[in-house]
């Protein structure tokens, strides 16, 4: 798999990713636009505009205009918010591409917003902010970050406050636009069954005309902690959701290589170390799970668990007991170990780039965030050359008592006895 990047003349950045054998593509319009670049006053604008981007353009006056376009052709359109960008696509039939084009680029020009819209679109995203708070296997990670960071754009929740969400004007959306919505800070990705050249022609149409203008920075984290961290929030619930991590590197950090098989090693499936000493030894939780994270500027890695409430101090304290082992180095990774969990990595990043959306979001997110493009192989053949000396050296760099910190949601009160375990 390969692609080839144009920028038009607006600066805008156009990325083709040929894919022969498919009937289907995928187009998708990536924003350097998400929640770390808000305010107080406007928290959760971001991803409030999503939702708001489906509703009429003045081509196509409401949402059922460009939702029945769309089921007309068999399409699947949708969007997602993060803490750094924003996406949209349409995935169809490859000869619906230019309708696609079309769709997308009239969302993003010419939104409608109007205030009627607005408000009644107010009230679905409060009732999924209310989904995720009932959610605890979901929200624990939003808690996580708190945690990590604070109270700074990227320690808010992507959803918003609802005092915000209900405060939300049309003029909101405008300025917020105004701010980010540059065709130089967007990239637009198609993927498929496409002819490359064809699309270059169809993105100076659809895109070409879209205005360049400076966009805010986002404000770089500053991290400065300096002894464990704890996280409780009380919440009636049956199951007790943990996540615990250490704080390690961003993005563009070729040590997030290392950190990733370590993580996978740590708790990537139903083999891994923590899956089987927390749950196959002990019975202390239902899911476990561990993860390498990373923003441009900051990163953890991070793993999760729903816990029996009568155990948790058990289960945080075997959780603490292998990230102390990390730490002194005293893993011992196996040879099959380490090969196992480069296939895991491996074969799960291969099962997504079967399909035109996840292959559109992997090259868009790259070219964004990024500093480095790099083909699928290229990302294999980094993942396949990670020595255990290697991991051996990140995990006692970023496993620390000065790092790690320990977010819980459930019904839980004694924190005291948490900070106690909390330590390598």
């Amino acid at each position: 798999m390969r692609f080839n990047k144009r920028v038009l003349s607006n600066g805008l950045r156009l990325i083709t990713v040929p894919m022969p054998s498919f009937e289907s593509a995928t187009v998708m319009v990536m924003v350097g636009a998400g929640s770390r670049y808000e305010t107080k006053k406007n928290n959760g604008i971001s991803h409030f505009l999503e939702h708001m981007a489906f509703k009429g353009t003045e081509k196509r006056p409401n949402a059922l205009a460009i939702s029945s376009l769309i089921d007309g052709m068999g399409g699947e359109f949708n969007a997602f918010t993060g803490k750094e960008a924003t996406g949209y696509y349409i995935k169809a039939a490859k000869n619906n591409v230019e309708l696609c084009l079309d769709v997308l680029s009239d969302m993003l020009q010419h939104s409608k917003l109007e205030q009627a819209e607005i408000d009644k679109e107010k009230g679905v995203i409060l009732e999924e902010i209310n989904l995720y708070e009932d959610t605890p296997m979901r929200k624990i990670g939003d808690i996580y970050e708190q945690l990590l960071y604070g109270d700074t754009p990227l320690g808010w929740d992507i959803a918003g406050e609802k005092d915000v969400i209900r405060a939300t004007t049309r003029q909101d959306f405008v300025a917020y636009m105004s701010s980010l919505y540059s065709s130089d800070n967007m990239t637009v990705v198609v993927a498929g069954g496409i002819e490359e050249e064809e699309i270059v022609k169809l993105a100076e149409k659809y895109f070409g005309g879209m205005k360049k203008f400076s966009t805010p920075k986002a404000k770089t984290i500053m991290e400065d902690q300096k002894k464990p961290a704890v996280l409780v929030k009380e919440k009636k619930t049956e199951q007790i959701h943990i996540a615990m991590g250490v704080r390690t590197v961003s993005i563009d950090d070729e040590r997030k290589y290392p950190l990733e098989v370590l993580s996978a090693i740590l708790g990537g499936g139903m083999s891994s170390r923590l899956f089987s000493e927390i749950r196959e030894k002990r019975g202390l939780a239902y899911y476990v799970r561990s993860s390498s994270d990373h923003y441009k500027d900051a990163g953890s890695l991070v793993t999760m668990a729903g816990i029996d409430p009568k155990r948790v101090l058990d289960a945080v304290s075997v959780l603490a007991e292998q990230y102390a082992l990390v730490k002194d180095n005293r893993l011992k990774i196996t040879d099959d170990e380490l090969k196992k969990a480069k296939e895991f990595i491996k074969g799960h990043f291969v099962l997504d780039l079967e399909d035109s959306r996840s292959v559109a979001g992997y090259y868009a997110h790259q070219e964004l965030l990024e500093e480095e493009q790099l083909n699928p192989d290229e990302v294999l053949a980094k993942i396949d050359a990670i020595s255990k000396a290697q991991i051996e050296e990140a995990g006692s760099e970023f496993f620390k008592n000065d790092t790690l910190n320990l977010a819980l949601i459930g019904d839980f009160k004694d924190r005291q006895k948490l900070i106690d375990i909390v330590k390598l």
